[in-house]
């Protein structure tokens, strides 16, 4: 772990305070609004076309507003670079297509459960061959996104996943949380966990799992990496802050935490160029809160 305290404390070290301060609290402004409007849910209850221009909205705002931060109290004036602002304005489309794509095949039965099984890994390709079209057009090179265990070590961040053990313990006695976890009980149709065969929930599991593969390297491995030629470390905070809007579904506490651990990864990505580690967390950090969800709803 000391490496990762040396991260975090380089980091910090060099960074704009007031950028940091100013950036938390336009997070925090984001996250009150969301919360107190109800501003998700409305969104939500949009046709694709206005769901996907909302939420790109305000994706773009939360992704170009800590560089215009950056801009004007560090005068770091990166909106001087055509490529920057062409990716910058890109980057939020695509994961705001993400959030409006929706997928209804005719399944003959079950069809609620089978659509969301599909749903994952389609959201998972149709992401990767976005990055793939945007690295044959910028003409980048090496590892895909993060995509490598080249020089990564593994302990700092099982160690992570054993603090979190008892966190998320804690959190899954909470109404809130058990309403949310596990992700199979909000299905149409479910009436009953306990109903549903042990297959049929790994299956569902490993399709939520796939998701997190989009996240991670959206989210660390392109806008750290594509964009860190040009921002440095600069690039983390804006893609923390991006990071949290995209949480405004879930419960507070989720959405708060996710703002700070996207700063966590962020820097973990600068440093070894690899969301492999930040991958494993972030995939076992998703299947311990959903068993905390089986198990909480189950002694309920």
């Amino acid at each position: 772990m000391r490496s990762v305290f040396r991260y975090i404390r380089d980091y910090v070290s060099g960074l704009d305070k007031r950028v940091l301060a100013i950036t938390t609290v336009f997070t925090a402004l984001l996250v009150f609004i969301n919360y107190h409007f109800h501003l998700d849910d409305r969104i939500d209850e949009l046709d694709r076309v206005p769901l996907f221009l909302a939420r790109y909205a305000v994706f773009v705002l939360a992704f170009l507003g800590p560089y215009i931060f950056y801009s004007l109290l560090a005068r770091k004036n990166y909106f001087r670079i055509t490529p920057f602002v062409v990716l910058g304005l890109v980057a939020p489309s695509f994961f705001a297509l993400k959030t409006a794509i929706s997928v209804h095949l005719p399944f003959a039965s079950d069809a609620a459960f089978w659509n969301k099984v599909v749903y994952w890994p389609v959201l998972l390709i149709i992401m990767l061959t976005l990055l793939v079209f945007t690295r044959k057009v910028t003409g980048e090179t090496g590892s895909f996104y993060g995509l490598t265990s080249k020089n990564l070590v593994w302990k700092p961040y099982l160690l992570m996943l054993l603090i979190m053990v008892p966190l998320i313990a804690l959190a899954s006695t909470q109404p809130d949380f058990l309403h949310t976890y596990p992700k199979l009980q909000n299905l149409e149709g479910v009436d009953r966990l306990a109903d549903i065969p042990w297959w049929k929930k790994v299956l569902f599991e490993l399709s939520y799992g796939s998701d997190f593969i989009s996240i991670e390297v959206f989210f660390r491995g392109f806008l750290i990496i594509a964009f860190v030629k040009w921002a440095g470390k600069d690039a983390i905070l804006p893609m923390a802050c991006f990071y949290c809007t995209i949480h405004f579904g879930k419960p507070l506490g989720e959405c708060i935490s996710s703002y700070f651990g996207g700063i966590l990864l962020g820097i973990l990505v600068y440093n070894t160029r690899s969301v492999l580690g930040g991958l494993m967390v972030h995939l076992g950090i998703a299947w311990m809160m959903e068993i905390g969800g089986y198990l909480g709803n189950g002694l309920s």
